[in-house]
């Protein structure tokens, strides 16, 4: 029976309105055994949103109590809110077998680096400046103010790239899905990984 093997651990950062989200959803459907990290925040839940499904919703009381406690791979504040995430939580998936994404910003991803040098680290880009700025106005919910402010913030955000192993470009969807679903099998196919899986077919064949 093969070894069962740890999951990997993945960063995914990209601007708002590159379809990261998006792609996290589909990769979801198409594969079984990866998750999404679920962030704690102390901001308050937004409709449709569910504790333990969207975020771990928690008082900054709480919060700051995890972070004195060493709880957290990383974490932030933005703006009058904290966000964070659980190492617990990761390090009970990876051990079950189960590929976890984080989906945190460059600054996130530092943090994580720090702790587990072996995360895999993917960036996403938009096709162009024009393509982000449509994305973000389709979405019909911003005013041009903020979408000027996001456009903004995504340049400063895409001069951090180079700090990630991998890099796509999200012109047609299903290409980058397709890329992004190589880069999860690719990591599980890795020397080491197969070592522990396949051991008993390669002491068989090596008898």
């Amino acid at each position: 029976m093969p070894h069962q093997n740890r999951g990997n651990l993945f960063i995914l950062s990209a601007p708002s309105g590159a379809g990261k989200s998006s792609l996290i959803k589909a990769l979801l459907e198409r594969q079984d055994k990866v998750r999404v990290s679920v962030s704690h925040t102390t901001r308050a839940p937004r409709p449709g949103e569910n504790n333990g499904e969207h975020y771990h919703f928690v008082s900054v009381d709480e919060f700051k109590t995890l972070i004195n406690q060493n709880d957290f791979f990383e974490w932030a504040q933005v703006f009058d809110n904290y966000y964070g995430t659980s190492k617990q939580a990761i390090e009970a998936q990876l051990a079950a077998g189960i590929d976890v994404f984080l989906d945190i910003d460059w600054q996130g991803a530092r943090q994580v680096r720090e702790l587990m040098p072996e995360v895999k680290t993917i960036f996403i880009l938009p096709p162009s400046k024009q393509a982000l700025e449509e994305r973000l106005n389709s979405r019909g919910q911003d005013s041009q103010e903020v979408i000027a402010s996001r456009m903004e913030q995504a340049k400063s955000e895409c001069s951090h790239y180079n700090e990630f192993d991998y890099l796509l470009v999200n012109d047609d969807f299903a290409t980058a899905l397709n890329e992004l679903e190589h880069i999860v099998v690719a990591a599980r196919l890795e020397l080491k990984k197969q070592q522990l899986s396949q051991h008993a077919l390669i002491a068989e064949l090596l008898k």
